[in-house]
């Protein structure tokens, strides 16, 4: 699990794919899998608070494997990524 936001009985969570490296490796989560012929996964899961249940979910995949965070925008509408090498950047986010 990386990140967590909630929205009325909801949390949205993001789960990341491990890395494999000497710091993460051989970590309980690499048996778990095996032991449940899992895949590890990257996206989100939305999980009802009163029940327990994935009520939704939202799988990436290719070059993304990792989420940090997650946040929840009440009424927002068509939110965007924008990237740093794009144009908007420069019209988009102000320093103060």
């Amino acid at each position: 699990m990386r990140g967590c936001a909630f929205h009325g009985d909801f949390a949205i969570v993001g789960v990341s794919q491990p890395r494999h490296n000497k710091t993460f490796s051989g970590l309980p989560l690499d048996e778990k899998l095996f032991q449940k012929n899992a895949e590890p996964r990257c996206g989100l899961l939305v999980i009802d608070l009163k029940s327990g249940d994935i009520v939704h979910s939202l799988r990436m995949e290719g070059v993304v494997l990792e989420l940090y965070d997650v946040v929840a925008l009440p009424g927002v509408r068509r939110p965007m990524a924008i990237g740093f090498k794009s144009d908007e950047i420069r019209r988009m986010v102000t320093m103060g």
